[in-house]
């Protein structure tokens, strides 16, 4: 964490894993508490972020390759980087995240195959050197992640990460779950098989410590 500025805290796991609803009550909390927190959301996140998200969601872009998804996913984060992200840590805000570049390296480095070396490169170019200061891997088993998500009352447009196979889902389990082993200091990884009640103290007992540091 950086002296002066905000914290930048990230919500990752499979989909269907909860984190969505996890930082919504981190955000909650933190506002209760007299702090500004601001969510985003990958893909996506600002205007421009919403129409890439479009086309890499859209079910009907099932032909959409690997690289150009990896290209699409970053461009959205760049956008969202430039003109929200470094803006509100540099007021001081606490920026959370429901997705940042570890997601690319679960997803289409390893789900997809493209290796760690192509999501770093362009991590590189789009975030400015930009990393969380706080990980959270909300960690569900691939079975319980997709049926959770494919029960979840989306539009029929925003599917396509959704329908992939269930082998594509291990491997970007199991790619969280390396990466967190790899990085203790910044990951927290968090059962998310619990009731959101639970899960949601587990979170804030990974926050706390860092939020106290702040100035209110």
């Amino acid at each position: 964490m950086t002296e002066g500025r905000g914290l930048f805290i990230t919500f990752e796991g499979g989909d269907g894993s909860g984190k969505s609803t996890q930082m919504r009550l981190l955000a909650e909390r933190l506002r209760r508490e007299g702090r500004q927190a601001i969510e985003t959301v990958e893909p996506g996140g600002t205007r421009i972020g919403d129409q890439i998200r479009r086309i890499l969601l859209d079910s009907r872009n099932q032909d959409l390759r690997a690289t150009p998804e990896l290209l699409l996913y970053f461009a959205s984060r760049a956008q969202n980087v430039e003109e929200l992200i470094l803006p509100a840590l540099e007021r001081g805000a606490i920026v959370l995240s429901d997705r940042f570049t570890d997601s690319s390296m679960a997803y289409q480095g390893y789900g997809r195959g493209l290796g760690d070396e192509a999501v770093l490169a362009l991590d590189r170019i789009a975030c400015h050197g930009l990393e969380p200061d706080l990980t959270l891997l909300i960690d569900i088993d691939h079975e319980t992640s997709i049926g959770r998500a494919r029960a979840r009352q989306l539009s029929p447009s925003e599917t396509r990460m959704d329908e992939q196979a269930a082998e594509f889902h291990a491997r970007v389990r199991q790619a969280y779950l390396k990466m967190a082993e790899r990085e203790p200091r910044r990951f927290r990884t968090i059962d998310g098989q619990a009731d959101p009640e639970t899960v949601a103290l587990a979170v804030w007992e990974a926050v706390n410590p860092l939020v106290s540091r702040l100035h209110v």
